[in-house]
């Protein structure tokens, strides 16, 4: 049943993304952004992370989950650091995903031509 009702919601913020990138005139990184942000947001408020326990993988693989993160990070630095925890916090939860995505990105730049 995790399964299930991970795939309806992490479906669900896709296709709501869809709906919005077919019906505006919003380019992928405006949606990508704003998606990031509102994620940040319910973060912050408390929200996103009560969303995650019902949705597990669904509301924390797509983009949204990754704003969450970022939030998440930044509170759990502030209390343990103080205010310099603002800055470092994003980097302590989110840093193996991003140098993984660099890694892996360049990785296959290497090993496959684009075609254009």
């Amino acid at each position: 049943m995790d399964y299930l009702t991970a795939f309806l919601t992490g479906g669900a913020i896709c296709a709501l993304a869809q709906i919005i990138y077919d019906n505006t005139k919003l380019t992928p990184a405006h949606i990508l952004v704003s998606f990031t942000a509102a994620g940040a947001v319910l973060g912050g408020l408390g929200v996103y992370q009560r969303f995650a326990e019902f949705a597990g993988a669904g509301a924390i693989i797509p983009v949204s989950g990754f704003g969450n993160s970022i939030v998440m990070g930044m509170l759990s630095e502030l209390e343990r650091l103080g205010w310099e925890g603002l800055f470092t916090g994003a980097f302590e939860i989110t840093g193996l995903g991003v140098t993984t995505a660099i890694v892996f990105g360049s990785l296959m730049a290497v090993l496959f031509r684009p075609k254009g």
